[in-house]
């Protein structure tokens, strides 16, 4: 059995490798499409938005909940995709426990 300053060492460590993982992937851009590349959305490891394109014929329809919508989706699944690879690296470090990020 370990004694406690040995889990408490293993503890620091842990947490040294999530903050440094996590700095790592907030700095990562990850970015989707919505309506065939119509509109394009980017966002950091922490899903802040951080860009967002539209191709001139996005707005040619003149349909505004449409391109709404399309902001939308493109951010929500940048913002998904940014939150998966949080979630799956740092449940990597943590062996899979269930811990609040």
């Amino acid at each position: 059995m370990k004694s406690f300053g040995d889990l408490m060492k293993q503890a620091q460590k842990m947490q040294k490798q999530m903050t440094e993982t996590q700095e790592r992937l907030a700095a990562q851009r990850y970015q989707a499409s919505a309506g065939g590349g119509l509109v394009t959305a980017v966002v950091d490891g922490r899903g802040r938005l951080i860009e967002i394109k539209m191709a001139p014929a996005a707005l040619e329809e003149k349909d505004v909940s449409l391109v709404e919508d399309l902001v939308l989706t493109a951010v929500g699944e940048a913002q998904r995709s940014a939150e998966a690879e949080m979630k799956d690296a740092l449940g990597k470090l943590t062996g899979g426990l269930n811990l609040p990020f």
